[in-house]
């Protein structure tokens, strides 16, 4: 593998780098009727903007999953609680959204079991029974920015194991069923009892790395 610096040098030039003044584009998505996130924090988008050469939006962008405009974002976030049901052009969207270069990083709120249950049903209809897989902690997706050694939970002492589908040779989806939505960092949020893993910005700062160099 190249080396990270001589990679993030050259990330404005990939196919996933947006136009528009430089800057990569990520976007909060809405789906099944008006659900999005309102508390997963944006903080890593600025980590990622300080610690590498990717230019990056300080801010998620609001984007439905049934717009082509979908189709302008390389990067999405889709989190929420409780169960939902794609319509049938949010699946035809994200399907093809997912398998011509877009990357989405999914968390269930809270650690909320509903949620986390409706999104894997979701992509099994799309992409096959066995289509999320774990990630081992010695993928590259954990070495980009930061080091990522262990993801420890909020609650526990146990750690948890992220999971993800690979099309091509290349992750397109991360996906975590305890949490990812770094609250702490989100103005008026908490993890609400959740399990959240603690070191969810570097996690997210490193995702966002992999997607866009890839």
């Amino acid at each position: 593998m190249k080396p990270l610096l001589a990679l993030l040098l050259t990330a404005a030039l990939t196919p996933l780098a947006p136009a528009k003044e430089g800057a990569v584009e990520c976007g909060n998505l809405i789906y099944a009727g008006n659900r999005t996130s309102r508390c997963f924090s944006d903080e890593f988008l600025t980590t990622v903007q300080q610690k590498t050469y990717i230019a990056t939006e300080r801010r998620f962008k609001a984007v439905k999953l049934a717009d082509e405009e979908l189709f302008k974002i390389p990067f999405v976030i889709m989190t929420g609680e409780g169960d939902f049901n794609l319509t049938a052009q949010e699946r035809e969207n994200l399907k093809k959204y997912l398998e011509n270069g877009g990357f989405l990083l999914s968390s269930a709120s809270c650690s909320n079991k509903p949620w986390g249950l409706a999104f894997e049903r979701e992509i099994r209809a799309l992409f096959g029974n066995d289509s999320l897989k774990d990630i081992p902690l010695n993928h590259e997706i954990f070495r980009t920015i930061f080091t990522i050694n262990d993801m420890k939970l909020a609650k526990s002492s146990g750690e948890s194991l992220l999971r993800g589908l690979t099309l091509n040779g290349k992750i397109v989806v991360v996906y975590s069923p305890e949490g990812l939505n770094d609250s702490s960092n989100a103005e008026g949020c908490c993890c609400c009892g959740g399990n959240e893993i603690q070191n969810a910005m570097e996690i997210n700062a490193n995702i966002l790395a992999y997607a866009l160099l890839h």
